[in-house]
């Protein structure tokens, strides 16, 4: 069956005007807090010495992918809340599936590694700059972008080669798979469970890793001093919290059978710009050293400023 649509039209988050100048407001103060926090978070530990830390090296590397992922949807949805058609071509639709599931999936496999680093600092410290090299660390790093890339290219030829013969009106704020599924002029109940096995059982099975090696590394603290456990689970919440913030809507959506619900796009609004805006907050908050270098660099432009 041949494909006759060119383009989408997105339903977006609401129908009602005064609604959407309201959230139109509220998202691009929303991006421009991701663009800042996360900006901030990458230049801070590439000019301090924090970058030769895994640790951070990995976090410089999150806050990247979620300034990528969050840009491949938000600043489309921020411009949409004043269009009049919210419309999107049939390449743009299938350009912004790629990407934001690329970029979702190099998050998915960097917070694994930052979990990985983690249980090998507490379960394993002697022999942790051993393993936790430079050279490892990017090894993991270009691991997360085969991974990512591999992820996507599975949801794009998905969705690419489905007939979409109209009607061409998608209820979300963004091109995804299970709503173009939903306007596909063929069976997709073989590609829907292509999907759950793709997005659904990665995201499972990644959060299943992730909890497992937190409870690894809780029965091994029960052993420290109070201090140390102190500060071994001041390192990790940070890391649960941002798990949780991205896993638990990710999963509602992608673990159950290829359906959409009313509920899906503000489930979708936590892993797309709630999560990216927040996870700047949640790791320099409690983080003394984020903090110490965050000042250094406000010290430095200042410096520089005042020279000038």
């Amino acid at each position: 069956m041949e494909n006759n649509v060119t383009e989408f039209i997105l339903l977006g988050l609401s129908q009602e005007k005064e609604v959407e100048v309201l959230c139109f407001l509220l998202f691009l103060l929303c991006y421009i807090a991701i663009l800042t926090g996360n900006l901030l978070i990458m230049v801070s530990i590439i000019c301090s010495q924090l970058i030769n830390q895994p640790m951070y090296f990995f976090l410089s590397h999150l806050s990247f992918s979620d300034l990528c992922y969050t840009s491949t949807v938000t600043p489309k949805l921020i411009m949409d809340f004043l269009a009049e058609k919210k419309a999107i071509s049939y390449n743009g639709c299938m350009t912004q599936l790629f990407t934001m599931h690329f970029f979702g999936g190099i998050e998915v496999f960097i917070l694994t590694g930052m979990a990985y680093d983690r249980y090998v600092a507490i379960c394993k410290p002697l022999h942790y700059t051993t393993i936790m090299s430079r050279w490892r660390c990017n090894i993991m790093i270009a691991a997360s972008c085969a991974g990512g890339f591999l992820h996507s290219f599975g949801q794009f030829l998905l969705a690419i080669f489905l007939p979409y013969c109209g009607p061409n009106e998608i209820d979300h704020y963004f091109c995804d798979v299970y709503p173009l599924l939903k306007l596909a002029c063929a069976d997709t109940s073989r590609i829907g469970l292509l999907v759950i096995a793709n997005s659904g059982l990665m995201g499972l099975v990644t959060f299943v890793v992730l909890l497992i090696s937190y409870a690894v590394i809780l029965y091994t603290v029960r052993s420290y001093s109070v201090e140390n456990r102190r500060k071994a689970l001041s390192t990790c919440s940070s890391h649960i919290t941002v798990v949780v913030l991205f896993f638990a809507p990710l999963l509602f959506i992608y673990i159950r059978p290829a359906t959409t619900l009313p509920e899906d796009k503000v489930f979708a609004l936590f892993y797309t710009i709630i999560a990216p805006m927040l996870n700047p907050l949640i790791y320099t908050l409690r983080n003394t050293e984020m903090k110490n270098a965050i000042k250094k660099l406000w010290f430095r432009i200042m410096g520089k400023k005042g020279n000038k």
